[in-house]
């Protein structure tokens, strides 16, 4: 099945030093853009992410330090992938708890414009977990009746995800999904906005999961002391609050958030 697309979707995958995204850094990223007439286009950009790249690292993905020492650094190549990307919406395999806010991250230390505002996302293993727990090799071979060769290569990964997601709508197309707590609806349809809410857990404000949107569309801490009280009552109750954040060791992308709220409540207009 292909995409209904109403603006291009950006498949994307990154190989990196580490999974710790306010810590480590881009070795390599792939992005498959699939235009709104299905024209396809991919690009990848090999990077030297001025860190040791560890051992750990180095054997799922093959990059060493000797290998990307003479390559450009993120920030050399950020305008242009941002520039690739330009409006489009994005996907890719395990995005929303990984290579969203690392990229993110990559983005916001260089200080390049890269805004997520009006896009939807669509997490294509958190769909795949929801109606066949499997692994992106496993998906692979389960709806596309193939080996994946090259796994673990970003560019393999990108192409293999866009295929297993256009083969899970056309397996899925009119099929009930019911989820943990029994209720029922229907699995995933050929819309990116649809996609992207069924493909994530929970509607969260920053990248990370640390904060998310309760109910009445409010921001809510996902963690610490303050897990599940909204997060302008806590900077009301405690204001201290805000300051350690901004000095600890949270994504860059999670401390745009609090300040945006922080500036909204003393009147302030903030966009992220």
């Amino acid at each position: 099945m292909q995409l209904n697309l109403k603006r291009p979707v950006a498949f994307f995958d990154l190989e990196t030093t580490g999974l710790n995204p306010a810590h480590d850094r881009i070795v390599e990223i792939s992005i498959l853009k699939v235009n709104c007439n299905g024209a396809e286009e991919q690009k990848t950009w090999l990077l030297n992410p001025e860190m040791h790249i560890p051992d750990e690292a180095a054997s799922v993905h093959g990059y060493t330090d000797l290998m990307v020492a003479n390559q450009p650094t993120f920030k050399e190549k950020a305008k242009e992938i941002a520039e690739f990307i330009g409006n489009a919406d994005l996907a890719g395999y395990n995005i929303l708890k990984f290579d969203l806010p690392l990229l993110m991250e990559e983005f916001l230390r260089v200080d390049c414009d890269f805004s997520l505002e009006g896009r939807d996302f669509i997490d294509v293993m958190n769909i795949f977990m929801k109606m066949e727990p499997r692994t992106l090799k496993g998906a692979y071979r389960f709806f596309c009746h193939a080996e994946l060769e090259g796994a673990h290569g970003a560019g393999a990964d990108t192409k293999a995800t866009y295929e297993v997601l256009k083969a899970m709508l056309d397996r899925y197309e009119g099929v009930d999904y019911e989820d943990s707590k029994g209720v029922k609806s229907q699995g995933p349809v050929n819309d990116m906005k649809a996609l992207s809410q069924f493909s994530s857990h929970h509607q969260n404000a920053d990248l990370s999961g640390q904060i998310i949107y309760d109910a009445e569309g409010k921001e809510v801490f996902q963690f610490g002391k303050h897990k599940g009280k909204r997060v302008e009552d806590v900077f009301r109750m405690e204001p201290s609050y805000y300051s350690w954040m901004m000095n600890s060791d949270f994504p860059l992308y999670t401390k745009k958030v609090i300040t945006k709220i922080k500036l909204q409540m003393g009147g302030k207009k903030a966009t992220i």
